[in-house]
């Protein structure tokens, strides 16, 4: 781990021990290249894996992320992917496990790869929102969706 993400993950650490202190009061670390924040269950499974190429700590919450890829995982033993969210530039609030851009976005799972412009990912309800250029493309069958 190099020093800047050092920073970063002693940054994050501090804010998750010290939830009354405002977010603006608690010091966040410089950039980091080639960010990793995995984040796992109680159990101790893998749930997400947040990757940036850049990544700047605005908050100790939040986070504006360079070359974003948001990898969510089942969350049991097995650790099977369940979606990929690769996106140039985003936000991602840590806390409430919410991402979100301006820019192009997609979302791919095994039945089905979405993309779009102008969008929000909440994690917690497994749903991404795209506000233009919606693209949709499935992989599984859908008989009698034109009857």
């Amino acid at each position: 781990m190099t020093l800047p993400q050092k920073r970063l993950f002693c940054a994050l650490a501090l804010a998750s021990v010290a939830p009354g202190i405002p977010a603006q009061d608690i010091a966040v670390a410089p950039p980091a290249k080639k960010w990793t924040l995995p984040l796992f269950t109680k159990e101790g499974y893998r749930q997400m894996t947040l990757r940036g190429d850049e990544v700047v700590p605005v908050t100790s919450d939040r986070v504006d992320i360079i070359g974003m890829n948001f990898t969510a995982f089942s969350g049991g033993p097995e650790a099977k992917v369940d979606s990929v969210l690769l996106s140039p530039k985003a936000t991602f609030m840590i806390n409430e496990r919410i991402a979100s851009g301006d820019e192009t976005v997609r979302l791919v799972r095994d039945d089905v790869d979405v993309s779009g412009t102008g969008w929000t990912y909440y994690y917690n309800e497994k749903k991404v929102l795209i506000n233009r250029n919606a693209h949709v493309v499935f992989h599984a069958a859908l008989p009698d969706i034109l009857k």
